[in-house]
């Protein structure tokens, strides 16, 4: 890997600046959903194990450089210290003596950094600021590292730097899917809109063997190819870039699979009355919700032959049962494949998660990214800033 890790440093009494995400979901004044705690506490137990102060930077929502209450980060501190098992400090703004006044074994948590205007417009002086109060930056949040913030760029150009037990995960599963994968590579693109996906398929149809285009995506390319689609959700004024895309796609020699044959109904809600057809025939009136059995069976098919599977977006209304039947299906097969040992499953992205979880899948598959955004630009070919800096 072209960026250190937390084995090169020496961290012996050093104060450690670990830039973390533990941006959570909070309900009346409590944490709702720890994952993104319980992620970073390798990095942080591995930092006191070489005798580091961890000195965790972090944001917590929008303020846009304003002091807003109800985004304090003291919020997580609750859960953040039931997590690592002792009391985690804070510092809410004379940051300076609070990591002074730390001893060997402490923890600090410093006050959400988006309070500040220099941490968005990755401000020098901000930066150096922050970097004054560490002798090591370690960033172990992925997540962000597409934002070329103070806390993800700025303090990495001024101190000795590495990546956190996340993020190395995270970039070497990302880079053993992508950059230095096992082939076959299976990337399976799903979701509502061609128009958000754009950048994704134009660099996956270059790195990939068998490309699956799921969901309204999919109701768009079959529209491009003259096939009506009824009331179907599609994006029409993307039909030309759509066959740009399979013509681009047939030029490296990526498979495209695209449904045969398509679930449609004529209400979007559960358990309505619905029919399998062809999926040039689909009836006027009706829409498109999932991708049918014998699609599954492509599917099935290509998913047999691959080493490596990416994996951004559902192939149907996954939401409602029936039409998360192809995704379900889809997903436990990458899942076994997983679990047996030849398959790499990489897989991120809001919906995506959501969708391995109701198909009880996402515990199998080799690595779930929940980086959002930062998932979504290196599947793009995007240089991430937050990376970049690492590698500096």
């Amino acid at each position: 890997m072209p960026w250190k890790t937390l084995d090169d440093m020496d961290l012996a009494q050093k104060r450690v600046l670990v830039r973390v995400d533990i941006n959570v979901p909070v309900a009346d004044g409590a944490v709702t959903d720890d994952t993104r705690i319980q992620r970073i506490l390798p990095t942080v137990r591995d930092i006191l194990a070489k005798g580091g102060k961890p000195i965790l930077l972090a944001h917590f929502g929008r303020p846009k450089g304003q002091v807003v209450p109800e985004m304090s980060l003291r919020v997580v501190l609750p859960a953040l210290s039931a997590a690592l098992g002792q009391e985690v400090k804070f510092a809410d703004g004379n940051y300076g003596a609070t990591v002074d006044a730390m001893e060997d074994g402490d923890v600090l948590l410093l006050e959400n950094l988006r309070f500040a205007p220099g941490e968005e417009k990755n401000d020098p002086a901000f930066a150096a600021r922050l970097a004054g109060l560490g002798d090591v930056y370690c960033n172990d949040a992925f997540s962000a590292a597409h934002r070329a913030h103070a806390s993800t760029t700025g303090i990495a150009e001024l101190l000795p730097s590495c990546a956190g037990r996340l993020m190395e995960a995270e970039l070497s599963a990302l880079e053993g899917a992508l950059t230095t994968p096992k082939r076959p590579v299976m990337a399976v693109v799903g979701g509502a809109k061609v128009s958000t996906k754009l950048e994704l398929l134009g660099n996956l149809v270059a790195k990939v063997d068998n490309l699956v285009i799921g969901g309204g995506m999919a109701n768009t390319f079959l529209a491009a190819q003259g096939i009506a689609i009824g009331r179907s959700l599609a994006e029409h004024d993307m039909t030309t870039t759509a066959l740009e895309i399979l013509e681009k796609a047939e030029a490296a020699g990526c498979n495209v699979i695209l449904p045969v044959d398509v679930v449609v109904a004529w209400e979007f809600n559960a358990n309505a009355k619905n029919e399998v057809v062809a999926a040039d025939a689909c009836p006027s009136d009706a829409m498109i919700l999932d991708a049918g059995p014998e699609t599954v069976k492509v599917i099935a098919k290509a998913l047999s032959d691959s080493a490596t599977l990416i994996w951004n977006g559902p192939l149907g209304a996954f939401e409602i049962a029936p039409f998360d039947a192809a995704t379900n299906a889809a997903a436990k097969q990458a899942a076994e494949m997983s679990a047996a040992g030849t398959l790499i499953s990489v897989a991120g992205g809001g919906d995506t998660v959501a969708a391995l979880n109701k198909a009880n899948a996402a515990d199998d598959f080799s690595y779930i990214s929940t980086a959002g955004g930062a998932f979504l630009e290196w599947m793009e070919g995007k240089t991430l800033p937050g990376v970049a800096a690492l590698q500096r």
